[in-house]
């Protein structure tokens, strides 16, 4: 037995916090005691006794957005997780997916390149043997991504699928809903999916469907075209049954930044219709993902392999530095990311203007920068795109069906992921997000459901994300006060700070700025 003594329970529901003890009996919450009426001193002798004076006891924390399928094999303990009180991760986001796994599908560059001869699965029930015996330390939540199921089907060819290839990928999406997968993911900006009609969406939306899952998507715009980008989800929402995600709310880029308000009507019409489940967000205003986004569509073709091809090509080369020379970017809100060339490292956490200002690179523009940064990273590049408003980021953590994502994959400061430059949302997600709602007048209880009880329920995960009787003892033991982001853009490898201890199916994880060595993670399945 273990015993939770003398905290502030806030239970998740939104019900107001109530000092108490919670009684944890193997993987499950046997009691949530006023305090006072816990168990007596007979039971309490052979009991793991945590001290939670002066602390919040919640449940853990709900990651609605992440991409940690490879990473919990690699780094099984989670740190940059279960330090800021994640217990729970909902993966397979945007379009891309450990698993199903077949044809000329390739995992992300850096998923592959870490995994090395761990990379053994094709099927997602191979890939959950493959998971379990790595025991990682927080729950996950699996969707399938269309990219990943599209690139098994038709490779990386800038063109529809055919009628057959579709029915193909309804297969394997059928195949992995039925080992666990939780429902389907797009990311209609990247490689291959950026290729599909609305129609081949629809297809593979509505077999998910058929088998009780949902739709999270990145959408084919967050920017000029935002408004018609969740039309098209509305859309597909009506056509096939399905309830949709529509994953990191934002309004890209200065010109689009007035758009926020029709954004907001659109989505909460949806939801009071019932199609929409609502959105996540990370509390940041620079995304993160592949530098490579910056080439132009023709070039971008094939993914990293065809890339790094045109990149070699004197002429395809020109062509293509040209081409992002044109571009009207501000070179002051990218920021490199994560490197892997030894001569790329400098750039890391350094915009494009700065690198070029200060004539560190042989770079007579930033077309010739990045293409002489991808060209030795074999296109791997991470990079931060600071395009969005402080402004619209408040009104849209205000809205109570919002949830926090991080958007990121679990991170480490020490082996192979501590090499990475990652985005500081991959250690400070929910320190961030529930500083962000209490600076806007959010209850305590408000905002602590929205990142426990309220993913929970979206997703399914019955059992999780509220402290009560019979409930999975998934808890956060954290010092309000304390509870605070350490990870910056130039030094994103540092843990939140204020989390005093982690509880994941009982196991006691972190407790005094330790990890335990006790890994209780699950496979949540339906």
């Amino acid at each position: 037995m273990t015993i939770i003594a003398n905290g502030t329970v806030v239970d998740g529901t939104g019900k107001p916090a109530a000092r108490g003890e919670v009684v944890i009996e193997g993987d499950r919450i046997a009691a949530v005691c006023r305090e006072g009426e816990g168990p007596g001193e007979e039971a309490r002798r052979g009991a793991d006794i945590i001290d939670a004076k002066g602390m919040i006891v919640s449940p853990g924390f709900i990651d609605a957005h992440t991409h940690s399928d490879a990473y919990l094999i690699i780094e099984p303990d989670a740190p940059s997780k279960i330090t800021q009180g994640i217990t729970t991760e909902i993966n397979g986001q945007c379009g891309g997916s450990a698993a199903p796994r077949y044809g000329e599908a390739r995992l992300s560059s850096d998923w592959a390149s870490l995994l090395g001869d761990r990379l053994t699965w094709r099927s997602l029930a191979e890939y959950r043997e493959a998971l379990e015996q790595a025991k990682p330390a927080v729950n996950t939540v699996q969707f399938i991504g269309h990219n990943t199921l599209r690139s098994s089907v038709t490779g990386y060819a800038a063109r529809a699928a055919t009628p057959d290839e579709i029915d193909k990928m309804k297969r394997l999406l059928e195949a992995a809903m039925d080992e666990g997968g939780r429902g389907l993911t797009t990311g209609l900006i990247y490689q291959p999916g950026k290729y599909s009609t609305p129609d081949e969406v629809e297809a593979l939306a509505k077999t998910a469907a058929a088998k009780g899952g949902i739709y999270a998507t990145h959408m084919r715009s967050e920017g000029d075209a935002i408004l018609e980008a969740i039309d098209e989800v509305a859309t597909l929402a009506r056509r096939t049954g399905i309830r949709a995600e529509i994953s990191h709310l934002k309004t890209s880029g200065r010109k689009n930044w007035h758009k926020i308000d029709a954004v907001l009507e659109k989505v909460e019409a949806g939801i009071e219709e019932g199609i929409f489940l609502g959105s996540d967000r990370y509390p940041y205003c620079a995304a993160g993902t592949d530098l490579d986004v910056v080439l132009p569509d023709w070039a971008q073709e094939g993914a990293a392999k065809a890339e790094c091809v045109r990149l070699r090509d004197p002429a395809a080369r020109k062509r293509i530095e040209r081409e992002i020379d044109l571009l009207d970017r501000d070179w002051s809100t990218v920021m490199i990311g994560g490197t892997w060339h030894a001569d790329c490292k400098k750039f890391s956490g350094r915009t494009v203007a700065e690198i070029l200002a200060a004539g560190d690179a042989a770079a007579a523009g930033p077309g010739s920068l990045v293409c002489t940064i991808l060209e030795k990273d074999l296109c791997r590049t991470g990079a931060f795109f600071f395009g969005m408003s402080e402004e619209n980021l408040d009104k849209i953590i205000a809205r109570p069906w919002i949830v926090p994502g991080s958007d990121a994959s679990l991170r480490a400061p020490w082996g192979p992921l501590g090499e990475d430059h990652p985005h500081p949302r991959a250690y400070a997600t929910m320190p961030e997000f529930y500083r962000r709602a209490r600076t806007l007048g959010i209850a305590r209880e408000e905002a602590v459901a929205r990142m426990t009880s309220v993913p929970a329920r979206r997703f399914g995960l019955e059992g999780r994300g509220v402290l009560e009787k019979g409930a999975y003892a998934d808890i956060a033991i954290w010092d309000e006060n304390g509870f605070r982001a350490e990870a910056t853009y130039t030094e994103p490898h540092r843990f939140s700070s204020g989390v005093e201890c982690v509880i994941v199916n009982g196991a006691v994880t972190w407790r005094g700025g330790r990890f335990t060595g006790k890994r209780a993670g699950r496979f949540l399945e339906k």
